[in-house]
């Protein structure tokens, strides 16, 4: 008995990122960008620990009443997608034409990335960009590039989502994991810091940011280039 509470509680653990994206939208709504990203990231926390949990502790067969991988995509939707694509929208970093093609794009693109049955690889890495605009979305709040970039950077990544191109799951990708989940931990403590500072962080919070992005955004394809080919 004590086994399936305690797996059933997972479950309730994963449900509480749909309260931390709630107060996301609602900070988003009063254009509160600090606050925003701070309850994402709470949530990207909650998203991180979740899984091994779920592992460890059995639920598909200990708690198979409730789907946790569907839970898991619901959520991930709201805090990695849906949020993002509004602040990145009403925040002014993307004028006229070009927050509209944005949203449209992000959220278009990444609901038919999160119902590919096809995203997940061997390895536990994902094929395609997995559509983490909340990360690119702290890290354009963070270095506030030209809209043009920012506009370059959706399209490329978006193009990418349907590629065969290999991006790492900081915990479950066991190839270079002894590095790439301290700095999945660096990013998000950087990312907290940055916007606790409302975004007014010291320039090398922003090289750090920068520089964990650019190798959790390329490991995965460095991985595949560097794979062994079999005999």
């Amino acid at each position: 008995m004590y086994e399936i509470w305690r797996a059933y509680s997972v479950h309730l653990f994963t449900a509480t990122g749909a309260v931390f994206s709630m107060l996301a939208m609602l900070a988003a709504v009063d254009a509160q960008w600090s606050l925003m990203f701070l309850w994402l990231v709470v949530a990207f926390i909650v998203d991180g620990i979740d899984g091994p949990l779920a592992r460890r502790y059995h639920v598909k067969v200990k708690a198979p009443i409730i789907d946790g991988e569907l839970l898991d995509l619901i959520i991930d939707y709201l805090t990695y997608v849906f949020i993002p694509a509004f602040a990145l929208f009403n925040s002014g970093l993307l004028p006229g034409w070009t927050g509209w093609i944005a949203i449209i794009v992000i959220t278009f693109a990444s609901v038919l990335y999160f119902a590919d049955t096809r995203m997940k690889t061997a390895d536990y890495s994902f094929s395609g960009f997995p559509a983490c605009w909340n990360m690119v979305a702290v890290v354009v709040f963070a270095t506030r590039p030209d809209f043009w970039v920012i506009l370059a950077l959706v399209g490329v990544l978006t193009v990418t989502m349907f590629r065969h191109v290999k991006f790492i799951h900081p915990v479950r990708t066991v190839r270079w994991r002894v590095v790439s989940l301290p700095v999945a931990v660096v990013w998000t403590v950087l990312a907290g810091w940055s916007a606790w500072a409302d975004f007014q962080q010291p320039q090398l919070v922003t090289w750090g940011l920068i520089a964990s992005s650019i190798y959790l955004l390329s490991v995965g394809a460095v991985q595949q280039l560097t794979a062994r080919k079999p005999l």
